[in-house]
């Protein structure tokens, strides 16, 4: 008769120096909506205008380490490999995104190229009501045609709300068809708190995102179009003989690679930055700073921080042996349980010792059992950490014992217990 085991295999890190390692995607942490509502500004130059958005004092960010203090009113640190949520305040609560929203433009301009409905040579007329959008803009003239790629230099480097107008009208026939475009398909890449009224970003009623869907798209963009990714990190653009310069300090500086910031009066001014330092990629959503001085000086230190505190731990790799399973009546003893995957787990510095590894599954393991064939899960857990789990398979075939085998095998087992 099999009995369901539980074995703790290990806590800490001298098994897995022994075993090996592996790197499984961890699950993403979920949380309660927010159900709060910013109010609209009721009016916004978008990038521009002065420095007079105040920060509302509240509680410090949550982290795995414990409470930490920022003047952003919303926010969310991601690691790209695991999914891992590192940091985060109120970060499912509807905000004001101002231009952190044409991330999500760029993400149906991108996909439009993908999948080669889009050319980046291709070139789209300007509209009046293109010409005419106010707030940052990249200066398209009225009635000629401009390169795709021109454009996107124009929206994700300049933050040109004229230029996502004409990919909007280009690409959909009309601004308010790419916007629906745009909440179909934020809803199918896991977006959970937002709506779109526009492709730009200004101020409008019940166009909003959270910190989290910010830090979403941004992963998106970063896994799913690693072509087009390098437009966030060009430094500057110079279009109808106007040279603007990006409008992320922190990819000024060399410290991130992307992606977008933002700004309107109700939502204070928010940046979305992206680094990756010896392999480990972060992704930081930031909101409603006070200033473009304190957007800069914010989004630096939290970039800073996370990368002095956390680590990528690679605890198995695909095709290790986790552990070995009795079998049955086999023509072997055990049969080695193997990992389908690699495992790594985000990890503050230090924590790797606080890791348990365990595994679940069936035993005695009944014969024959085939190669490849599912027989239980690798569990692992860490306090403050959301659970991993993968499917553990057969590392090879085992053989039912003959007849005569069997039956001398289950002979000699009654008679050891007489």
């Amino acid at each position: 008769m099999n009995v369901q085991t539980r074995r703790f295999l290990l806590a800490g890190t001298a098994l897995l120096a022994a075993t090996g390692s592996l790197a499984v995607a961890a699950p993403r942490r979920r949380h309660a909506h927010g159900a709060a509502s910013a109010p609209a500004a009721a009016q916004s130059d978008d990038e521009s205008g002065p420095d007079q958005a105040q920060a509302p004092a509240g509680p410090p960010a949550a982290s795995l380490i414990g409470p930490v203090d920022t003047v952003a009113r919303w926010a969310c640190i991601v690691d790209v490999t695991t999914g891992t949520v590192l940091l985060e305040k109120a970060a499912d609560e509807r905000m004001p995104p101002s231009s952190l929203t044409k991330m999500m433009t760029a993400y149906i301009v991108f996909s439009m190229l993908k999948s080669g409905r889009l050319k980046l040579d291709q070139a789209l007329p300007v509209s009046e009501k293109a010409w005419r959008m106010q707030g940052s803009k990249m200066f398209v003239p009225l009635g000629e045609s401009i390169p795709v790629q021109d454009l996107i230099q124009g929206m994700v480097i300049q933050s040109g709300n004229d230029a996502c107008i004409v990919l909007a009208e280009g690409i959909s026939g009309s601004e308010e068809q790419f916007v629906a475009q745009m909440n179909e398909v934020g809803g199918k890449i896991g977006l959970i708190n937002s709506h779109f009224m526009n492709a730009t970003g200004w101020p409008a009623d019940n166009h909003y995102m959270c910190a989290r869907d910010v830090a979403t798209v941004a992963v998106r963009l970063i896994r799913d179009f690693p072509e087009y990714y390098h437009f966030f990190s060009e430094k500057d653009f110079r279009f109808n003989k106007i040279s603007q310069g990006n409008r992320n300090v922190l990819v000024d500086k060399g410290l991130a690679d992307g992606l977008k910031t933002g700004h309107t009066d109700a939502g204070g001014f928010g940046l979305c930055a992206s680094a990756d330092r010896g392999g480990n990629r972060v992704v930081l959503a930031l909101n409603g700073m006070p200033s473009s001085n304190a957007r800069a000086h914010e989004g630096e230190r939290l970039l800073e921080w996370t990368f002095a505190n956390f680590e990528n731990a690679t605890l198995f790799r695909k095709g290790d042996v986790v552990d070995q399973a009795p079998v049955w009546l086999g023509t072997q003893p055990t049969v080695p349980l193997v990992a389908t995957r690699d495992v790594v787990m985000t990890l503050p510095h230090g924590w790797r010792t606080r890791v348990h590894i365990g595994v679940d599954y069936q035993a005695p393991v009944a014969a024959p059992v085939a190669a490849g064939q599912l027989l239980g899960d690798l569990v692992l857990t860490n306090p403050g950490l959301p659970d991993i789990r993968m499917q553990l398979v057969a590392g090879q075939a085992v053989p039912r014992l003959g007849l005569l085998a069997r039956a001398s095998t289950v002979l000699g087992q009654k008679l050891g217990r007489h």
